[in-house]
């Protein structure tokens, strides 16, 4: 559905996007992710036709949007992160203002105002002035005017920033349902948003391309970085003794815990221990580790684990190619 091949957009000497390549597939929800910075608005503009490119070619179901920029963005609705509202029009005036200039003509323009008002739930303030709208309500308008001219690809800009939490729960609702019907392409800032709505995920970080999976693969790359903590009575020199004999453990590191009567004997102070795992089963290894204090007579106060998350992946990749820099 659409094929970016090489794009590259240079202010100055700033490169905000740099060679960067992938294909989306129809049929799918896309979260785009990246720090600040990382050349998303960037994209998702040259994508859409708002932007020009200093290099490469963007590609929507094989029209090239800067070579055949009519064919190309009739198949893309686009919400900017500030919906390109006006303030002084009800959602219906400016929806038919949309709509006309999108080329739609009565009856076809009134038949799909009313659809997608159903679709986005607007009927009981489609005739207020969006002035008088909440930012819920706005961004719902701004999604409605996305879908007229029933485009085949949605593309969302950040768009629950600002939303309470029940509005962020309806918009994300909205989004999984336009999923079944369109191709969407989602940039949030919210990690856990994009790992409950998204088939897959992009992450881009210095404007290239450092990630491209399903969330469930994405979080394996972390797999390494698996965790277990626990509160012990034994010292230093223990822990090590035992943490030595267990080929899972890859490294760990000691922090003072504080003793529950707060006045214990420095021989008698508990240790927090944070322990990396590597590819292994946690609930095995926790499983090894009580066994192994409990032969030694030392207690294990806490016990956990702790699996490696998107936020962490995120993390991991974004910083590692900042590093590389």
């Amino acid at each position: 559905m659409i094929t970016v091949e090489h794009l590259t957009k240079c202010y100055g000497d700033f490169m905000a996007v740099n060679d960067l390549s992938f294909e989306i597939d129809e049929g799918h929800v896309y979260g785009f992710l990246g720090p600040n910075g990382a050349g998303k608005s960037t994209t998702m503009n040259i994508m859409t036709g708002c932007l020009s490119a200093t290099a490469g070619h963007v590609r929507i179901d094989g029209h090239d949007i800067f070579d055949e920029p009519n064919q190309a963005k009739k198949l893309i609705g686009y919400l900017p992160e500030q919906p390109p509202l006006y303030m002084n029009e009800t959602p219906v005036e400016y929806l038919r203002f949309v709509g006309r200039a999108k080329g739609l003509k009565k009856p076809e323009l009134e038949q799909q105002i009313e659809d997608v008002i159903q679709q986005t739930k607007i009927e009981d303030v489609k005739n207020r002035l969006i002035s008088k709208l909440s930012k819920g309500y706005r961004q719902r308008v701004g999604i409605a005017q996305a879908l007229l001219g029933n485009p085949k690809v949605i593309i969302l800009d950040e768009p629950t920033v600002g939303l309470d939490p029940l509005q962020i729960i309806e918009i994300r609702e909205l989004i999984k349902q336009l999923g079944q019907s369109h191709t969407v392409i989602l940039s949030s800032h919210i990690l856990s948003e994009v790992q409950a709505i998204c088939d897959k995920i992009l992450i881009i970080a210095r404007g290239k391309l450092v990630a491209f999976d399903e969330p469930q693969n994405l979080e394996k790359l972390m797999a390494g970085s698996n965790e277990i903590s626990f509160t012990t009575e034994a010292n230093a020199e223990e822990v090590t003794e035992l943490l030595n004999g267990m080929e899972e453990v890859t490294e760990w590191e000691f922090r003072k815990a504080e003793d529950p009567q707060d006045k214990a004997p420095e021989e008698t102070q508990l240790l927090t221990v944070h322990v990396k795992i590597g590819n292994e089963d946690s609930r095995m290894v926790c499983r090894k580790l009580f066994f192994a204090f409990a032969s030694k007579g030392k207690a294990l106060l806490e016990l956990s684990s702790r699996k490696a998350s998107l936020e962490d992946v995120f993390i991991e990749l974004t910083e590692s190619e900042v590093s590389e820099e």
